[in-house]
């Protein structure tokens, strides 16, 4: 008869992936994931798979929550409320010193995805399932004349996607609050009808 396990698998995966997002996937070794979970490695495998599997579960829990911020973020807002929310939370993050870590699914792109199929394709999912999560309400946003006239919504949900990429990236190096706003304040015209 098996043993019931006596861990939270998901507060375990939270731990590996605060330990992965800390050092990445190259630099957190084995004994690093046991001291971060409270698992010896037996266990680490026999719940997450390998590493590469571990790391790549650590990716697909970190994207269902942010797409649970983002559809949070927009709940009974318009279009332009509800990034504004999604941009000040994420700029408050950052400042905080938590978001100065980047964006784990653009800091997998950044390791793993060059030399990793798999692990692209899992980085392309994810940024894909990102900008699904902004283009349902930009879509509402245009059905209600929210948006500037001729702007497409889905070219506006990949923009909003990239540049949040990118104010991640500014971040980690440039935490000054000032310029954040400054580059959110640039994102928020593009869905603010004049």
């Amino acid at each position: 008869m098996a043993r019931p396990r006596e861990f939270d698998p998901e507060q375990a995966l939270e731990r590996a992936t605060l330990a992965f997002w800390a050092k990445g996937f190259e630099n957190t070794s084995l004994d690093d994931l046991s001291a971060a979970t409270g698992l010896n490695r037996s266990s680490l495998y026999a719940a997450f798979g390998d590493k590469r599997e571990l790391y790549l579960r650590a990716l697909a829990r970190y994207e269902a929550g942010s797409v649970a911020r983002i559809a949070a973020a927009f709940e009974g807002r318009s279009a332009r409320a509800g990034l504004a929310a999604f941009l000040a939370g994420l700029v408050d993050s950052i400042v905080a010193g938590p978001g100065r870590r980047g964006c784990f699914i653009g800091n997998c792109a950044a390791e793993m995805a060059r030399l990793d199929r798999g692990a692209a394709a899992r980085v392309r999912g994810s940024l894909a399932r990102i900008e699904a999560a902004f283009l349902a309400p930009l879509e509402r946003a245009r059905a209600r004349a929210e948006l500037p006239p001729g702007a497409e919504p889905l070219a506006l949900a990949r923009f909003v996607t990239a540049g949040i990429q990118g104010l991640r990236l500014v971040g980690k190096a440039n935490p000054d609050r000032a310029a954040l706003e400054q580059i959110a304040a640039v994102m928020l015209n593009c869905v603010h009808r004049r």
